[in-house]
């Protein structure tokens, strides 16, 4: 007789134990079956090889989404399959009076939220995670599912709310290539990869028909836009999107107006030649239509886009005497920026090539030229300064457009599209925060469920043999902890008055924190880093250039020149307001607290999780086949790692031997109150409690079930 323990099976006898191995090997050795498992529970024993090569049987069958307990596991295909995410489909999936029994589907979890938040007893705001790697599909997963919401999440009453039905619905699709031509781009790694995070919450209205859930508007919450990206990439990677859209898909007047004359070489536009689908400039213009983006404004935005293009091929040569400017290289470039951004000419100049100092007790104002690297370091810094305040207009434009007043809406699916975890081979702020991000929610769902599910069995007094899961707190302690942690350290360096050493910063993070077992080190790098182990791998990263992204210094002189601008979109973006406090760098005791990258993003991460930890959480955990985005490729290593990294099998083994349903006493009671009639009033005993101490009295026990 075979007994099951958590999913392990074990055998009373040799013979049994025997004949069993037999069948395993017979079962593993078919395709057929493996493929048809839907339910990674289904596979036995439940081992990283076992669930590999069941992942691997539907990968080649074009079997892309995979169960596993509470977790949907999705396969990216790396090519187009239309049929998988129709419009009809997701109708079958919302209409089916068991989406969970037909196959898995990113549906099936949209229709789930959806179900949950229409529940008459106690709704709960429901939200979706979805992670993974980079380039591992999750802008996609998103963009499907917020597709299902406007498909599914549309039942007005009238034809005058059918029609506002309608244009909410639209204007959220429509936020989709906005965000992702502005926010995303091509990296060593993905075509698509998001260079920000996105929360997006999708508002839903039971006021007029309780049973029917309408969707009436949405809120984007973004964080951290990688805007080093405006003005600097790697020579395989491109810069966002969007300016590729206008250099390829700008008509021959536009070319004109924005300077941008065919084959024209930008140093901030590496790999031009490249052909991507996201190039596509016709479908962002219309969506930015769509939102009220009217084209004297879109003119207006990539106007500027193309006056930071011309900024970016700005030179400096090394004037030789401290006491004299560097001199521009090229006098077409400073001209072309400034008419493209109406700028005057020689403030912009002036302003890239000369600080302006602060000191002593009368404030006496000093101007010194700037070296080199010091221009190359304002020029740089004057882009991402407008980028970073283009992007976030466009959100506070977006939002205003879809997001619907809070009296408007009960209730809401939250769906979280974050950066994937990364490691190139040069790592700095921005990875340090993406991977840090990633380790968040990786300890949210540790503590969801493969803590929270165990703990829950044994406070119930329930037989359970826990599982061992890899709990990855240690790591988080080590970047965010109290009272020093990597964050604290570098935001320590921001704070003080001198210049930062890389190598010094090293040293301190590896003396400081040499205890935790997630700091590694890498003797041979040639470089100053230090290297974390991450629940996903271990990363290393330079020290060279950190604090001073996490200091994000703006020189308050180039937010005063961006004020002269005569462009009606940078006086918005840039107002100028003569009660604001001056920014000028302050010195001795005046000297502010440092409001630092980290400190920001930390801050907005907690949030974040506070907004999760009140909804009920679902997991789409996204796979990437293959390093090299190639279709019917799978290559075991790295989905073995991925697989290893996310706790996938921990979580299986879980969900395999728990109870996949847990409803409180009362709830039931509530939702099954009818039953009560089926059951004839039984004489009342005079050993049991009378019915008055609680609703339990009146409902028969063997009607709860186990």
């Amino acid at each position: 007789m075979l007994q099951q323990v958590n999913g392990h099976s074990s055998g009373s006898d040799a013979q049994g134990r025997e004949s069993l191995r037999e069948d395993l090997q017979e079962f593993l050795g078919g395709e057929v079956p493996l493929h048809q498992l839907d339910d990674l529970t289904k596979v036995n024993p439940v081992t990283l090889e076992t669930v590999l090569r069941c992942l691997q049987a539907r990968y080649t069958a074009d079997t892309f989404y995979t169960n596993a307990g509470c977790t949907l596991v999705a396969l990216n295909p790396f090519k187009p399959v239309p049929q998988l995410y129709s419009p009809e489909l997701m109708r079958e999936y919302h209409a089916a009076p068991q989406p969970q029994k037909l196959k898995p589907h990113i549906f099936t979890v949209g229709e789930q939220t959806y179900r949950n938040v229409r529940s008459l007893i106690e709704p709960v705001n429901q939200s979706i995670v979805v992670s993974g790697e980079s380039g591992a599909g999750k802008t996609w997963t998103s963009r499907c599912l917020m597709k299902f919401y406007a498909v599914v999440a549309a039942s007005p009453t009238s034809w005058e709310s059918h029609k506002i039905a309608e244009r909410i619905e639209q204007r959220i699709l429509n936020s989709n290539p906005v965000m992702e031509a502005f926010g995303n781009a091509c990296t060593l790694r993905n075509n698509n990869s998001s260079r920000f995070g996105k929360f997006i919450q999708l508002q839903l209205n039971s006021l007029l028909v309780p049973r029917d859930h309408q969707m009436t508007g949405a809120a984007i919450q973004t964080y951290l836009l990688e805007k080093t990206r405006v003005a600097c990439q790697d020579s395989t990677e491109r810069n966002f999107h969007i300016f590729y859209q206008i250099c390829k898909g700008a008509s021959a007047d536009e070319r004109l107006q924005w300077h941008l004359p065919e084959g024209a070489a930008f140093s901030w536009l590496p790999n031009p030649e490249r052909t991507l689908e996201e190039d596509c400039f016709e479908v962002t213009r219309e969506a930015m239509l769509h939102l009220g983006i009217d084209a004297p404004t879109q003119n207006n935005i990539f106007q500027a886009l193309a006056g930071l293009l011309h900024l970016g091929n700005i030179r400096f040569a090394d004037s030789g005497d401290e006491a004299q400017p560097c001199r521009p290289m090229d006098d077409g470039a400073v001209r072309t920026s400034a008419l493209l951004l109406r700028l005057p000419e020689d403030p912009l100049l002036e302003t890239l090539r000369i600080r302006t100092i602060r000191a002593g007790r009368q404030q006496q104002v000093f101007r010194k030229p700037c070296s080199q690297a010091e221009c190359d370091t304002r020029r740089d810094c004057l882009a991402k300064l407008v980028y970073a305040r283009l992007f976030d207009w466009l959100v506070s434009v977006i939002n205003s457009s879809v997001c619907a007043d809070p009296a408007s809406w009960t209730t809401f699916i939250g769906l979280l599209d974050v950066y994937g975890f990364e490691s190139f081979p040069h790592n700095s702020l921005e990875q340090l925060c993406i991977n840090y991000a990633n380790e968040k929610l990786q300890q949210h769902f540790v503590a969801h469920y493969l803590r929270a599910q165990q703990e829950e069995y044994a406070v119930e007094g329930l037989e359970w043999s826990f599982v061992n899961y890899q709990d990855n707190q240690t790591c988080l302690d080590l970047i965010e902890g109290s009272p020093i942690s990597i964050c604290s350290l570098i935001n320590e360096e921001c704070r003080l008055n001198r210049p930062s050493s890389a190598a010094q910063l090293q040293t301190r993070i590896e003396s400081a924190l040499a205890g935790s077992p997630c700091l590694g080190h890498n003797k041979l790098s040639p470089e100053p880093s230090f290297v974390v182990l991450h629940y996903a791998g271990s990363v290393r990263y330079h020290t060279v250039g950190l604090v001073e992204k996490n200091k994000d210094p703006i020189p308050p002189e180039l937010t005063r020149l961006l004020q002269q601008s005569q462009d009606t979109l940078l006086k918005v973006l840039f107002p100028a307001d003569p009660e604001e406090k001056s920014q000028e760098e302050p010195s001795g005791q005046s000297r502010a607290p440092v409001l630092t990258v980290v400190s920001k993003f930390k801050a907005s991460l907690e949030q974040l999780l506070q907004v999760l930890q009140a909804t009920t959480p679902h997991y789409i955990r996204c796979i990437k086949p293959n390093s090299q985005g190639r279709a019917q490729a799978l290559h075991r290593e790295e989905v073995l790692n991925q697989l290893e990294a996310c706790g996938l099998v921990e979580t299986i083994h879980i969900s395999a031997a728990g109870f996949p349903i847990r409803v409180s006493h009362r709830t039931f009671v509530e939702r099954y109150a009818s039953l009560r009639r089926l059951h004839p009033r039984a004489p009342p005993d005079p050993h049991s409690p009378s019915p008055d101490e609680g609703h339990s009295a009146s409902v028969p026990r063997e009607a709860l079930g186990s």
